[in-house]
């Protein structure tokens, strides 16, 4: 009777130790799994059900700019090179800057462009005209008021029209997160 005892015994203590495991098993995972939900909600990946689009597409059209930045070569490589890290983009390669002679003297400029992680970042000058279009497109969402600032003061617009779109209407952000939502 005392092995019986004993093994009853061991045998409850072996069930409220897994008992144990297993619910410390679960707060930890419920623990990961907020973790994962605040980081997640941050970078914009919980928000599928509250933005029914894939990314802002910030566009300017800057007239009356300072002609000098705008024939910068310089100028304007390290404006390309240095915009993404102030908006929270990653590039992944450096900026592309070429001077530019059109079929009309006038069109004569520079045009850039600068891959990154999340889409691109543009920009085609006109010098003559004083004149610059600015295309920032991104699937991650960014500070488009920031951006358009940091932009019109870079190259002293007067005359900014500013545009901003939501690109992608309706895209899945997560195929596997939508089929599992209710």
């Amino acid at each position: 009777m005392n092995i019986l005892v004993s093994f009853f015994t061991l045998e409850s203590m072996w069930m409220n130790l897994k008992l144990k495991k297993i619910v410390e098993r679960n707060v930890v995972l419920c623990i990961i799994g907020a973790i994962f939900y605040i980081i997640f909600k941050r970078e914009g990946l919980c928000a599928m059900k509250k933005k029914s689009y894939f990314g802002p597409h910030l566009m300017l059209d800057l007239s009356a700019c300072d002609q000098k930045r705008i024939n910068d070569l310089n100028f304007i490589f390290n404006f390309l090179n240095t915009l993404p890290d102030k908006i929270g983009m990653v590039k992944i390669t450096q900026p592309y800057v070429f001077p530019y002679i059109g079929i009309f003297p006038e069109d004569k400029g520079i045009t850039g462009f600068v891959v990154i992680a999340e889409s691109h970042l543009s920009i085609h000058t006109f010098v003559e005209k004083s004149y610059a279009f600015v295309d920032l497109f991104s699937c991650k969402p960014f500070n488009t008021d920031m951006a358009r600032d940091l932009i019109i003061r870079a190259f002293i617009s007067k005359k900014p029209k500013v545009y901003m779109i939501e690109r992608g209407a309706g895209f899945l952000r997560n195929l596997y997160l939508a089929q599992a939502a209710p």
